[in-house]
């Protein structure tokens, strides 16, 4: 009969481990440690500190930072789980040198880090420009929407949320009449009330309740939420800075998490979360903030003067087209139609849609009649976009509906009824017209598709590589820390490619 050794998997072992050895270079937890202890000024910390005679010990912020930056690299963006593979991963236990700091303590440092984030980030793109990475010459801005740490089933107006309240106090009252017949009706038959449906009958109550007292809180103490337009829009109980945003992955209750992307390594020189969907007033506030960046890394004012810049369609605003012709950009962004104006796609370009050369005019009556011979009737006599004031006519709902040409007139066959815009008149410059002659000339048809490749690898790595998908935290305060150390993360693992050793 074969002999076999014998083992037991519940005998313990002690293994010997250097810790040091962990760290390979090459990694980036290699790069992290050498960055945290030699490169970056942690001194930003020690005014939080008042321990120095009194009081236990803390935990070295040298250490809290590289086990954050390396979780957030793996995906991992619960302190939870941070405080779980610093006991259990054998990386996270050289990075912290066999210290466990808990869950409260790696959630509080975190979001606390509000004086104490810029000049960290500051620092990692000051070490990028010391090892070459920056190119200086083309910029590419764009936004990544992410889910915030704030359900959908808490947005509404103020009078959604008034509606919602009084549904589920009514929803309480049927749930206490049917409660009290329950109890009769077992009270009879000798349960005395104390089954376990009729326990979870309770609680099921008690927490409709403590939802109504909640949203009746919210609303004593807080006022409607205003957008751009002056209107009310939907504000969130559980994070108010966040908001309602349309994405390519369905609508969320988020951030527009925002990054200046230099083109030559891709480094982000600077990173902004904002709670608006829209991108027409993120130019300035992004190009503000990156000129104090490289201000503090020991470049002039006029860093991106005369600078190619570059970002989508959704950025191109009367606003945000005064800001780049303020700081002298060598700026294309492009309008929502410059694709149909690209001779180029004529050969794949799909039947022409309808323009306002198809629909006949009727001055007399101040109308507009379609190709199906449809009126539009006046909607609006003046209204300024992107620098034109157009009059706008809209088409009746039902004619729109039973249409057989839709698809030729409404955007991509959507919408409930058709809209004509009518040119009047224009505000001072025209700077849309202006950009749009720049874009569809041969210099910007070259320079404009550049922005894919400079800009979209980055939200790429950081949402889908790295799956810093979300925010855990909540308020634009503490979100805008949180996407800082995402982008943060991404410039080290650049660092680590191109630069460091």
């Amino acid at each position: 009969m074969a002999k076999f050794k014998e083992y037991d998997y519940s005998q313990g072992v002690l293994l010997p481990v250097s810790l040091e050895e962990q760290l390979t270079p090459g990694t980036l937890e290699f790069t992290i440690h050498g960055l945290v202890e030699s490169r970056i000024d942690m001194s930003v910390f020690e005014s939080r500190y008042r321990n120095d005679e009194t009081g236990r010990r803390a935990y070295d912020p040298k250490i809290l930072l590289k086990v954050v930056l390396l979780a957030y690299s793996r995906g991992i963006v619960s302190s939870r789980r941070i405080e779980d593979v610093c006991r259990q991963n054998v990386v996270f236990m050289a990075l912290s040198c066999c210290q466990y700091p808990d869950h409260s303590t790696i959630a509080e440092f975190i979001s606390s880090m509000k004086n104490e984030i810029l000049p960290l980030f500051r620092d990692i793109l000051l070490i990028c420009e010391e090892e070459n990475l920056l190119g200086g010459t083309f910029f590419a801005l764009d936004g990544c929407k992410l889910p915030s740490n704030a359900s959908k089933q808490w947005s509404g107006t103020l009078a959604d949320l008034k509606k919602k309240r009084e549904k589920i106090e009514k929803k309480v009252a049927q749930l206490l009449e049917q409660q009290q017949e329950t109890d009769q009706r077992e009270e009879k038959q000798g349960a005395g009330g104390g089954t376990t449906d009729s326990k979870r009958h309770k609680e099921r109550i008690e927490k409709l309740k403590k939802k109504a007292e909640r949203i009746l809180k919210w609303l004593e103490e807080n006022d409607a939420k205003i957008g751009e337009s002056g209107k009310e829009i939907k504000s969130n109980i559980t994070d108010n800075e966040s908001a309602m945003m349309t994405t390519w992955h369905g609508t969320i209750q988020g951030y527009n998490g925002q990054a200046l992307v230099d083109a030559k390594h891709q480094i982000i020189v600077h990173g902004d979360a904002f709670g608006k969907g829209q991108d027409t007033r993120h130019l300035g506030p992004m190009i503000d903030g990156a000129k104090e960046n490289m201000v503090e890394i020991g470049h002039d004012q006029d860093y991106f003067r005369g600078k190619l810049f570059t970002a989508d369609a959704d950025y191109h605003s009367q606003t945000n087209l005064a800001k780049s012709v303020e700081e002298d950009l060598d700026a294309y962004i492009p309008d929502k139609r410059f694709r149909t104006r690209d001779a180029r796609l004529s050969a794949i370009r799909p039947r022409r849609k309808f323009g306002l050369d198809d629909f006949q005019y009727d001055q007399a009556a101040d109308t507009y009649l379609c190709p199906e011979k449809k009126m539009l009737k006046l909607k609006a006599k003046k209204i300024l976009s992107t620098g034109n004031f157009y009059r706008v006519y809209a088409a009746d709902r039902k004619d729109c509906d039973s249409c057989q040409l839709r698809h030729r007139c409404l955007a991509a066959g959507k919408g409930s009824r058709k809209h004509l815009s009518v040119p009047i008149g224009t505000e001072g410059i025209n700077l849309s017209k202006q950009m749009a002659a720049k874009i569809d000339s041969q210099v910007g048809r070259k320079i404009y598709p550049q922005r894919i490749a400079v800009v979209e690898p980055v939200f790429a790595n950081i949402r889908i590589q790295k799956r810093m998908d979300r925010f855990t935290l909540r308020g634009k305060t503490k979100v805008n820390i949180q996407w800082l150390l995402y982008c943060m993360v991404h410039n080290i693992e650049k660092i680590m490619n191109y630069g460091f050793a």
